[in-house]
This record gives structure tokens, C-alpha cells and sequence, in this order.
């Protein structure tokens, strides 16, 4: 069987190297780099000439200076490679995830620090025979049935609380955009949350936007 290849971009040199511990532990072959423009000179190059195996796949870092994971993907895109990515994203990235997942059609989103679960399932997902291009991440939290069953025990303030965390904004900005007191806010995110059996912003942004795809 073919190893899995992964290309992992990340400007944190400690991230990286436990990152590759864990994916070489698992049989993976991984190739870092801490620069995206080294990543993405290195990445054209192979490209010339070369069909990628079908068994590869990009893990990139949302937010990098210099050059964003987004970035990274649209100009790897523009030079027409194109593989499967995973983004990997802090809370704080919210908004730049919600992007990436909407016009860049990742794999899979998952939060730091990663959870082996996460990843193990973010891998397979990324390797499973599909268009890489097609966009979102199709077994997300069970079917497309499940979410909306999920959705419809919301209440309309934890949907109008949850559709801002998505956004990306804070519980106090919540709070001050729709009259709330803050530990209503945090109440109804809290409900919400529960309700969709979601534990992070970033599963719970992961499923609200593949599934309005």
C-alpha cells in the first residue's frame, strides 16, 4: 500500500516537529516547512511533470505572516495544483476559517491544539477517493438529516447567538450587537453548543458551513 504523503506548513518549528512525530508514528511520510514561500516554491517545483499520488494531502495553518494558509492554497491552486487540505486554525481564526472552508472548498477544519480523533478522522477523510475540488467536507457530524434535526431544537436566540460565534465574534460584542446582558449570551451559547453536540467554535463553524454548502 502506498504510505500516505503529507506537506504540512506551519510557521511554529515546536507545532511542526509534534506534529510530525504523531503523523510519522502513524506510517505517514511528511514533508514541513516553516516559510509558505519556501512551501510554495518547493511545492511548483515537484509539480512539474509530476502526477501527485493519490494518496497525499496539504495541513495548513490559517494564519501565517507572510503569507496565509489561504493564500497558500490560492496560489498553489492558480498553478494548478490541487490537493487535499486540511486547514488548522485557533479560535481566534474564525473568520478566516469560515473563508477558507466557503470558497476554498478544505477538507476538513480542526482546531489547535489537535485532538488525535480529530485528525485521524481529518486524514481519512482527506484520502477518501473524492474531487478535491467538489468543497465541503461531506460526513461532518453524521448526515445532513442529523444537522437540520439538531438545528430545528434551537431556540431563535441561541441561533442568533450561534450564527455570530461563527462570525467570529466574542460574547461581549455579541452581547452589545443584540441587547443582551452578557451572561445571557453566554447562557445561550451555551444551550446552543449542547444542543448541536459540538465541544469547539471551530467543529461547530466546520458543520454550519458545510452543511450551507
Amino acid at each position: 500500500m502506498t504510505p500516505r504523503q503529507i506537506y504540512v506548513v506551519d510557521d511554529n518549528h515546536e507545532f511542526r516537529d509534534s506534529l510530525r512525530f504523531w503523523l510519522e508514528g502513524f506510517g505517514c511520510q511528511v514533508r514541513d516547512w516553516g516559510d509558505p514561500r519556501d512551501a510554495l516554491q518547493s511545492l511548483a517545483r515537484v509539480a512539474v511533470g509530476t502526477t501527485w499520488p493519490e494518496a497525499t494531502c496539504l495541513m495548513l495553518d490559517v494564519r501565517m505572516p507572510e503569507l496565509s494558509g489561504l493564500d497558500l492554497h490560492d496560489a498553489l491552486r492558480e498553478r494548478g495544483i490541487h490537493l487535499p487540505v486540511i486547514y488548522m486554525s485557533g479560535h481566534a481564526d474564525v473568520p478566516l476559517a469560515v473563508a477558507a472552508m466557503q470558497k476554498r472548498g478544505a477538507v476538513s477544519l480542526l482546531e489547535k491544539p489537535l485532538d488525535d480523533v480529530a485528525l485521524s478522522a481529518a486524514l481519512d477523510r482527506a484520502f477518501a477517493p473524492t474531487d478535491v475540488d467538489s468543497g465541503m467536507d461531506t460526513e461532518v457530524e453524521g448526515s445532513r438529516e442529523e444537522f437540520e434535526r439538531r438545528s430545528q431544537t434551537l431556540s431563535p436566540r441561541e441561533r442568533q447567538v450561534l450564527s455570530l460565534v461563527v462570525k467570529g465574534l466574542m460574547n461581549k460584542n455579541i452581547a452589545d450587537e443584540i441587547k443582551l446582558s452578557l451572561k445571557s449570551v453566554e447562557l445561550y451559547r451555551s444551550r446552543g453548543m449542547r444542543k448541536m453536540k459540538c465541544r469547539s467554535v471551530t467543529e461547530l463553524t466546520r458543520i454550519m458551513v458545510s452543511r450551507r454548502a
